[in-house]
């Protein structure tokens, strides 16, 4: 798997993650969790971004 198709893939999974810890984090009252799946989220969103420019670049 090429490295940004790898970064792009990974960024969803860390996305969705994240926005499962910030809902947990909601429901059970626990402002922590919210934080770091709201943290969690942005960084695969970012990691996400990160593969498309690889792709473009062909990297």
């Amino acid at each position: 798997m090429k490295s940004g198709t790898k970064d792009k893939v990974e960024g969803k999974f860390h996305e969705a993650k994240g926005k499962l810890k910030e809902v947990a984090g909601q429901i059970s009252g626990n402002p922590d969790l919210e934080a770091k799946g709201t943290d969690e989220k942005v960084a695969g969103k970012i990691q996400g971004k990160v593969g498309q420019i690889k792709t473009v670049l062909g990297k």
